[in-house]
């Protein structure tokens, strides 16, 4: 190996988690993403299956923040279930309080989260 291709492989190895990720992770699922993008351009989106498709999403979706509040793991399970229960009540009165912004949701609810970890732990 010449003296460069030494120093860009070096230079290049703390990266090597980051390409593995993107390559392992990112770049399967986009194509899918992507797949499913043209596949789904001329669908009305009131028909019976993609309100079914709709419904299992919000399901699943459900079912983690269950899973998640009622038992959780790591670092979550240090805050307890009033601080967990909580950091939910006010992620979605701020949904609703600002005009159904997500954004406003998640910030609020991981605001009060962090707080009752800070405060109850």
């Amino acid at each position: 190996m010449s003296a460069l291709e030494d120093a860009l492989g070096t230079a290049l190895l703390p990266l090597a988690p980051y390409l593995a990720l993107v390559v392992f992770a990112f770049l399967p699922s986009e194509v899918w993403r992507v797949l499913g993008v043209f596949l789904a351009r001329g669908l009305d989106e009131r028909s019976e299956v993609l309100v079914f498709v709709r419904a299992v999403a919000t399901t699943l979706l459900a079912a983690v923040v269950a899973k998640l509040l009622l038992t959780p793991t790591g670092a979550l399970a240090l805050v307890p279930l009033v601080g967990r229960i909580g950091a939910i009540v006010a992620g979605l009165a701020a949904f609703f309080a600002f005009r159904r912004s997500v954004i406003a949701a998640i910030a609020v609810g991981e605001v009060v989260l962090v707080a009752a970890a800070m405060t109850m732990a």
